[in-house]
């Protein structure tokens, strides 16, 4: 194909994609008695060992594609609009490709989040036919270290493909936080994202439950600069990441259970990947009740929450709908979250 033929046809596909966020955004507005984003886990093995992740092991098996097909059913009964597949490394999956095109099929807007290591050409041009809408990698530093090996030096070439064949929306995320050694590290690397045409954002990494970590002034400085350079678009329409950097809590109704959902390789479904057991609901059992139940309730751990696709996602519905049910006895859910990361040790 020419490159002219090739920028016709990407730009062809980036207007169908638009019109079907557009619809996913005004549907969202108009009802809030479905998800507006699920992340679901095919497997929740990983090819690395980032010091800061807690998602992820090196033993578990893929999840049989049937499995995942009856799983994607299910959302989409419910009404999901995006569905973004996470892991671990979900490009280890064998039967990917036909998780992403049921999706599809589904009429669900498709996303992946991946470290990259395993793109190559020919995958890049099967994730096309497969019908993926956005792909995210994040990338934690400019040369590999003992905290992420998710280095711009080994994933350059790997975006060079990305720049050549994909079809699908890009975004690489950079972080600060987290024990990332050089907070610069992340300019370089947003930079060089947007000189491929990718977008680029700029992501706070947690503490082992999803909380609150204050950035230095260094990195405060680092996120500020990122977020200057970032293309405008819906995650910078609020303030909570602003807050986040400067270590200050937030204030705002999170809807996960809800207008979010996070569905882990057991097929349970999770607030998100970090407060993992609550509601702990098989997904074939999860109703729109379910939904509305968890819509109200108030998320004790809300205030220092970094987990930004949530908080985005709850963000349409701020103006309506005050939380009145109280949330899981705090107790409790630390006694989970410390299960969960012992099981992720």
């Amino acid at each position: 194909m020419s490159k002219r033929n090739r920028g016709l046809r990407e730009r062809y596909i980036a207007a169908r994609r638009r019109v079907r966020e557009l619809t996913m955004i005004a549907k969202g507005i108009v009802s809030t008695d479905h998800p507006v984003m699920a992340h679901i886990v095919p497997i929740r093995r990983c090819n690395l060992s980032c010091a800061y992740c807690n998602e992820y092991d090196d033993v578990s098996k893929p999840i049989p594609v049937e499995v995942m097909k009856d799983r994607l059913g299910h959302l989409a009964r419910l009404g999901t609009n995006i569905v973004t597949i996470s892991g671990g490394e979900p490009i280890l999956h064998p039967d990917l490709d036909e998780i992403i095109a049921e999706i599809r099929r589904n009429g669900m807007i498709a996303g992946l989040i991946t470290n990259g290591y395993l793109l190559t050409a020919d995958r890049i041009r099967r994730l096309n036919r497969a019908g993926l809408d956005h792909m995210q990698i994040s990338i934690d530093n400019v040369m590999p270290d003992d905290v992420s090996k998710k280095s711009l030096k080994v994933l350059d070439k790997k975006l060079q493909l990305l720049s050549e064949h994909a079809e699908f929306h890009v975004n690489i995320n950079s972080v600060v936080g987290g024990g990332i050694r050089d907070p610069h590290d992340a300019l370089v690397v947003g930079r060089r994202a947007r000189a491929l045409g990718f977008t680029s954002t700029i992501g706070i990494i947690h503490d082992g439950t999803g909380q609150l970590k204050p950035l230095d002034l260094t990195a405060r400085e680092v996120f500020r600069k990122m977020q200057a350079m970032s293309r405008k678009n819906y995650s910078r329409f609020n303030w909570f990441q602003n807050n986040i950097a400067d270590g200050k809590p937030n204030d705002w109704k999170c809807r996960a259970g809800a207008r979010y959902v996070y569905i882990c390789e057991d097929g349970l479904v999770h607030y998100c990947s970090q407060q993992r057991g609550f509601p702990g609901t098989p997904l074939a059992q999860y109703t729109r009740d379910d939904i509305r139940r968890e819509f109200v309730t108030e998320k004790s751990c809300a205030p220092n929450c970094t987990v930004s696709c949530v908080h985005q996602v709850s963000y349409m519905d701020f103006w309506r709908a005050p939380q009145t049910l109280r949330p899981p006895v705090p107790q409790e859910q630390e006694k989970v979250v410390k299960l969960i990361q012992i099981q992720t040790d």
